[in-house]
């Protein structure tokens, strides 16, 4: 995966700049660093970096804390069930796309099926009498192999 080099998860800001645009203390970005709430990118000397979108994550905590009247505590729990519920989604999505891979290749392999049924009734090559058709799953593509039934 390539990272926009100036898109909003690249960690570029240091703590002061970070801390003054979203409106907390150094200390309090500390805080939240230790407590796993924004945890900001690393410089090879271990500085912090935050990026705009820990920035924006912590003007959300902020919010949360200020005029929801929510607990770090409470408020580490909300962002972890965010994170749950993004990456569930994104898995959710990923099933969604195999079960539909899988349908179309249910949907070949009966149109393949139905040909080959076809064939067989009306004697057309490829369609030995007294052989049952035995499909083998090979990877993702259906081969269908003949087998003599003496």
């Amino acid at each position: 995966m390539v990272m926009d080099p100036f898109g909003d998860d690249t960690p570029v800001y240091v703590i002061s700049v970070a801390a003054q645009l979203s409106g907390l203390h150094p200390q309090t970005l500390r805080t939240y660093d230790r407590m796993g709430l924004v945890s900001p990118g690393r410089t090879a000397g271990r500085g912090r970096r935050y990026s705009m979108r820990d920035i924006v994550m912590l003007r959300e905590i902020q919010r949360l804390s200020q005029e929801e009247g929510i607990n770090l505590s409470g408020i580490k729990h909300i962002l972890e069930l965010q994170r749950d519920n993004v990456r569930l989604r994104d898995e959710l999505g990923k099933a969604h796309a195999a079960l539909e891979d899988l349908a179309n290749e249910l949907e070949s392999t009966r149109a393949v099926a139905a040909r080959l049924a076809q064939q067989r009734r009306h004697g057309e090559p490829g369609g030995t009498p007294g052989a049952d058709l035995v499909p083998i799953r090979h990877t993702s593509v259906v081969v269908w192999h003949e087998r003599n039934s003496d």
